[in-house]
């Protein structure tokens, strides 16, 4: 059975923040996700992680920019300095906060500029934390109008380029189904290079049970080709949380 892993800032939200933890390790998870966890102090997060013996499987950066800015833009020509500068803040939490992967946001840009732009800055990266696990995602233009990184074979190729053994993908189901309308070809595809998997259904991004995609299916196969990495539930709960987690079973 792959490991399964909640993401809080989509799951429990009928909870306070902080009480998600627990519902989360009650549910039978044992690791979270928190995508952009800089507004909570770090130190209650640390204290619940270790209540209830959870561990923090990812954050993104950068932090949100609270001006209404964007909330990515590694792959924006001219903010090479911001993206230093947020970076750092984004590391500092990843690390206290034990998080297996940070997520960098390419955020919204086009052209070959943007792209080496984005192989710049995720080089650089790379580079400066070397002990931290750095992932980068497809996101579909649908969700995300003008997204720089919006291809999976655009994300091999930076990846590849870059060649530093502590950037990898990071495989959203929805998002390949929304961007190549084929899950499991896709997968096979990426599965090398991929150190985290999330999940949700298509079309309304909700419980990744049956539906368009064959979870089961999905889920069965990563069991059969020995995934070692985390599968975060990051989806929109039809009802209450506790209600539709009949997924974690059912396959």
């Amino acid at each position: 059975m792959p490991q399964f892993c909640a993401n809080l800032t989509w799951l429990f939200t009928e909870l306070p923040f902080l009480e998600r933890f627990a519902a989360a390790k009650e549910a039978g998870f044992d690791a979270v996700e928190v995508l952009f966890p800089y507004d909570v102090n770090a130190q209650d997060m640390v204290n619940a992680l270790s209540r209830h013996q959870l561990q923090m499987a990812l954050i993104n950066c950068p932090p949100p920019n609270y001006a209404g800015g964007p909330q990515g833009f590694a792959a924006v020509p001219g903010l090479e300095e911001r993206f230093k500068k947020d970076f750092g803040r984004a590391l500092r939490y990843a690390q206290t906060l034990g998080a297996r992967h940070l997520h960098i946001m390419a955020g919204v840009a086009e052209g070959d500029e943007a792209k080496g732009t984005f192989v710049n800055n995720l080089r650089w990266a790379a580079a400066e934390a070397p002990a931290q696990s750095l992932t980068i995602e497809p996101i579909n233009n649908e969700t995300m109008p003008g997204y720089f990184l919006n291809d999976f074979n655009l994300g091999r190729e930076i990846i590849t380029a870059i060649d530093a053994p502590n950037l990898r993908l990071q495989f959203d189901a929805f998002h390949a189904a929304k961007i190549t309308g084929d899950v499991m070809g896709t997968w096979d595809a990426m599965r090398d290079i991929t150190a985290h998997v999330q999940v949700a259904q298509t079309p309304d991004r909700s419980e990744p049970d049956r539906g368009e995609i064959d979870f089961p299916a999905f889920f069965a196969e990563l069991d059969a080709q020995g995934y070692a990495g985390w599968v975060s539930g990051e989806y929109k709960p039809r009802h209450a949380t506790a209600d539709g987690l009949s997924w974690l079973t059912d396959h």
